[in-house]
């Protein structure tokens, strides 16, 4: 494989593991060869919670994904989300002529500094930080700088978004792709790698909110001039939605997940005579099938999915101290949720805006529909952010290599906000 061409990513989720690989060409532009999924086994939530079920599934993806894209995978990007992220925002500063009051160009070296300043805060022994964003530097008191370097000033500060996840969940993501048989590049939060794949710059500095309507959970980010400002999760997702639909109908839960992908809709307006079809549920023990209303299954789940969007709703403004009312970009839907029908209007009606979109990966060669999908928002979305991030340890030690990426003049706001994720 030649060095640095090949990025790919691996998304863990609670229901399915997706993988994609992506190829650099000589332009250094990225396009993705093949993308593989596979039904999750051994997860729990969105954690690994049996490491040799989860191995086999991820094993299985990335060999199918390697049998499309005709490339050998060595190494993989994955991500974590959930309960088991925790955030936090904080600030440094530091004297850019530590000898005396006098000003001079800053450099590098003191953003550095100025960051590691930001950062010195004591992280308990049972987690592990995997991220620290800048938002903001600061310049001698002026504020919205996004890159200080060859700016003159006699003191340098930091507004920073630190990410830390449970080092137990860190380790066994590590374990399991150890033993599937790959390096491991990196974890990043999930919902930070999908504003690679979806958000545009200019929804970024106005002001945005991502949310990842997974399986096990419901993930969101808030995004204010370009940076995470909050990260959040609540503890429930598309298989509670699932269940309800189970109990209320007497299906098996496999069944209860067909027929929500099938005829699913959570938006109750849209349905009228002409598309009120019916659903036919099978028969258990015996018992002859049963038929329901298409209107009927929206009711169940409406119902779950709007509590799920409040209490998102609550978590914004409890992380932020803000109303959500001052963030003129717009909301992002992402996840295996945001494909259901009426989950937009849903999402209109308890934010009360009409600036609501589905989060689609732009177009990036391959087969564009076998990735152009809200639920593929995250795994190319580790793909894009690999080429801002250095390759993980186990990699360098195994390849011999031991660099450091350096940032350029002249980067793009997005590779500006994340150049210090890893």
């Amino acid at each position: 494989m030649a060095e640095n061409r090949i990025a790919v990513g691996l998304d863990i989720g609670t229901s399915v593991i997706r993988v994609a690989i992506g190829e650099y060409d000589d332009e250094g532009k990225i396009h993705i060869a093949g993308t593989a999924e596979k039904k999750s086994a051994g997860m729990r939530n969105g954690v690994i919670v049996n490491i040799e079920d989860a191995k086999q599934v991820i094993t299985d993806a990335i060999e199918a994904a390697q049998l499309n894209s005709g490339i050998k995978v060595e190494s993989v990007i994955t991500a974590i989300g959930g309960s088991q992220i925790e955030s936090q925002n904080y600030k440094g500063g530091v004297a850019v002529n530590p000898n005396g009051s006098k000003s001079r160009e800053i450099t590098a070296a003191d953003v550095e500094r100025v960051i590691a300043n930001s950062t010195a805060i004591p992280v308990p022994e049972d987690r592990e930080k995997i991220h620290v964003v800048p938002q903001d530097y600061i310049v001698d008191g002026y504020h919205g700088i996004s890159d200080p370097i060859h700016r003159i000033g006699t003191r340098l500060e930091v507004e920073v978004h630190i990410v830390t996840a449970a080092r137990t969940i860190i380790q066994n993501i590590r374990s399991t792709v150890s033993r599937a048989g790959y390096l491991l590049d990196g974890v990043m939060l999930k919902t930070l790698a999908q504003t690679f794949s979806v958000c545009h710059e200019d929804e970024m500095e106005l002001g945005s909110i991502l949310i990842d309507l997974g399986a096990g959970s419901t993930d969101v980010i808030v995004l204010v001039n370009g940076a995470p400002v909050s990260t959040a999760s609540v503890p429930v997702g598309g298989n509670l939605v699932t269940n309800d639909i189970s109990i209320v109908t007497g299906i098996s839960s496999a069944t209860a997940e067909e027929k929500k992908i099938e005829a699913g809709c959570c938006w109750f307006p849209l349905i009228n005579e002409q598309n009120d079809l019916e659903v036919i549920l099978p028969g258990v023990g015996g018992r002859a099938p049963e038929v329901i209303m298409k209107s009927q299954l929206c009711q169940i789940i409406q119902a779950r999915m709007e509590q799920i969007f409040t209490m998102v709703k609550s978590a914004i403004i409890k992380n932020t101290n803000e109303s959500i009312r001052k963030l003129s970009g717009n909301i992002i839907l992402t996840g295996g949720g945001a494909q259901m029908e009426g989950v937009v209007e849903l999402a209109q009606n308890v934010f009360r805006t009409s600036s609501v979109r589905l989060g689609v990966p732009e177009n990036l060669g391959g087969i564009e529909e076998a990735y152009r999908s809200p639920s593929y928002a995250t795994v190319i979305g580790l793909v894009l952010a690999s080429k801002n991030m250095p390759q993980g340890k186990e990699t360098r030690r195994r390849r011999g290599q031991d660099r450091k990426e350096k940032n350029k003049d002249g980067e793009s706001v997005l590779k500006k906000i994340f150049k210090s994720l890893f």
